[in-house]
């Protein structure tokens, strides 16, 4: 069994603010140290379950966020972006059997998480298909595209409402709940055994578990903060401004959203 592992920081236990998401500021170094912590819990759990390779993709910033020393040996890991439109499953391919996503977080304008956000903090929301979308969603539909499924995704209580909603098979994980600027935290150990266990869960039920059916078209919407923002990205070929601050985009073809998101993000 052959299992990617995309992991970011913003939905991992405990943390709150964008400072403690940044290298150098406050103490980002225990947010790495539990971020790992969790994607570890993520590779046992798999390996439990009978995977015999993992790979595992830091997606959070500049990609270069996990202690490789404190994960488990024999596993491979993706550091750095190498500017592919899979974004944050960049390397995903066919012979992958399932996803796993690690502290994903709320999406843009969705009032959920201190921490939301859809890819860019330039963005006030990102619509698919009228829907506010988060970086969960996006990447769902481009492991889909490739006929992998995501079957478990750990992050704030927000986003695993809406994972549910999007498809009720997909085992969850709420490290924290969003309350304003503050948030109501699990104990990171806590976490880390659910996430163990959940993952192990999730892959011993892997039968049948088919990705997620693709519409057939697809627009995306993005409203950025500021309009000169949105007025960069309606240069992009088959991009439409809808308002100073609002682009849309639309295609039959999942992969020509990734590359405009690519662009324009």
């Amino acid at each position: 069994m052959n299992i990617y592992i995309s992991a970011d920081i913003e939905g991992i236990t405990g943390i709150r603010s964008f400072e403690e998401a940044t290298k150098g500021k406050l103490d980002n170094g225990w947010f790495r140290k539990q971020m790992t912590a969790e994607v570890a819990a993520a590779c046992r759990g798999a390996r439990a379950a009978g995977a015999d390779a993992i790979l595992v993709q830091d997606a959070h910033d500049g990609a270069d966020n996990l202690l490789l020393d404190e994960l488990p040996a024999g596993i491979r890991v993706i550091r750095g972006w190498s500017g592919h439109p899979l974004m944050m499953v960049q390397e995903l391919d066919p012979s992958f059997d399932a996803v796993v996503m690690i502290g994903y977080h709320a999406g843009a304008g969705t009032g959920e998480s201190p921490l939301e956000h859809s890819c860019s903090l330039r963005l006030a929301e990102l619509r698919l298909n009228g829907v506010p979308t988060s970086e969960f969603a996006i990447h769902t539909y481009a492991a889909a595209v490739l006929g992998v499924p995501v079957v478990f995704v750990s992050g704030d209580e927000g986003l695993c409402r809406e994972v549910k909603r999007f498809d009720s098979r997909i085992q969850t994980v709420a490290t924290k709940r969003g309350t304003g600027a503050a948030i109501v935290s699990l104990h990171p150990q806590d976490v880390i055994e659910q996430i163990e266990q959940r993952i192990c869960d999730a892959l011993e039920s892997l039968t049948g578990f088919d990705p997620v059916a693709l519409p057939d078209t697809f627009e995306v919407e993005l409203r950025y903060r500021k309009h000169p923002d949105a007025a960069t990205a309606s240069f992009f070929p088959g991009a439409r401004r809808v308002n100073p601050f609002t682009v849309s985009f639309t295609s039959a073809t999942y992969e020509d959203i990734l590359r405009f998101l690519l662009f324009v993000l």
